[in-house]
């Protein structure tokens, strides 16, 4: 298979019920930090926030995974009971995704940490 060279490209290639959910990861990124800019990086759709990779997610064989980075996902830790997490990743399955409040809060945090010295 042809590396995706946009995010677009990667979500054409993946099975629908994780393409929907992918789309609508995108989206809540696009909103929550409009000055990200989209890429492909490690292969899988991510987003750039001042020149360096800010966050990234990607189809599984059995699901979803969500790449915020280690400390956003330590800040909202006891809200993840349910999803699979490990090293900065979130795994879960499409038909359990994770609820919209919970990745705006992973956004902030992130880009908290993006801005902080």
């Amino acid at each position: 298979m042809k590396a995706a060279g946009s995010i677009g490209e990667y979500l054409a290639g993946v099975p629908s019920d994780k393409r929907a959910e992918l789309e609508r990861l995108r989206a809540i990124v696009r909103d929550e930090v409009p000055e990200a800019v989209e890429t492909i990086a490690y292969s899988m759709p991510a987003f750039r926030l001042a020149g360096r990779y800010f966050i990234g997610f990607s189809a599984t064989k059995r699901g979803c995974s969500f790449y915020p980075g280690r400390l956003p996902a330590e800040v909202v830790e006891g809200k993840l009971a349910g999803y699979k997490v490990w090293k900065g990743t979130i795994n879960y399955d499409c038909d359990k995704p994770l609820p919209e409040p919970l990745v705006r809060e992973i956004l902030r945090a992130r880009v908290a940490q993006f801005r902080s010295p």
